[in-house]
């Protein structure tokens, strides 16, 4: 299995940032994607940006030019740099990782973090 810890999360005023991390553990053959999501209050889990084990990268338009994506494949971790915080980033963010366990498995698996929030106060 493969777990995922989130950290870096908290509150900060408009304008603010935060560097969300997120370290990959565990038995571990190879990750594909990683990510992060965000959810909420009353709504759906939404995707933040994502990055491929090849430093592609893909974000939400919501968050384009104030967040960055970054990953350390040495360490399996998954880094989101968050920049000119708005209220409406107010969410619990959830990392994500697409891996195989094992040079056997043929499907990739989907894991998820426990959640960090993140609250942007007006």
């Amino acid at each position: 299995q493969v777990q995922l810890v989130e950290s870096g999360g908290g509150s900060v005023q408009t304008g603010g940032s935060l560097r969300l991390s997120c370290a990959a553990s565990g038995s571990i053959f190879r990750i594909n994607t990683m990510g992060w999501y965000r959810q909420a209050p009353g709504k759906q889990r939404e995707l933040v940006a994502d990055i491929t084990s090849g430093g592609s990268t893909n974000y939400a338009d919501s968050v384009k030019g104030r967040f960055t994506i970054s990953r350390d494949n040495a360490k399996n971790t998954v880094y989101l740099q968050m920049s000119s915080l708005k209220p409406e980033d107010t969410a619990a963010y959830y990392c994500a990782a697409r891996a195989k366990v094992s040079v056997l498995q043929v499907l990739w698996n989907d894991y998820w973090g426990q959640g960090t929030q993140v609250t942007v106060s007006s």
